[in-house]
């Protein structure tokens, strides 16, 4: 696993956080769980060739 991804996923948690409590103050409250789940969403997305990758490795370790 490169760094890269671990800062990748570090930024946009930061940004989705500074969303969420810019969009609470705001009163925008409805808004803040649309912005944590895009965030969620985006995450699972970067880290979805990653865990592919890590399923089929355990599949040739056990012979499955």
């Amino acid at each position: 696993m490169d760094v890269d991804i671990l800062f990748k996923i570090a930024g946009i948690g930061i940004i989705v956080a500074v969303l969420n409590q810019v969009l609470s103050r705001s009163g925008k409250d409805e808004y803040t769980m649309v912005t944590t789940l895009a965030g969620l969403i985006i995450v699972f997305m970067i880290l979805l060739p990653h865990l592919i990758e890590l399923f089929d490795y355990i599949k040739a370790v056990f012979d499955l």
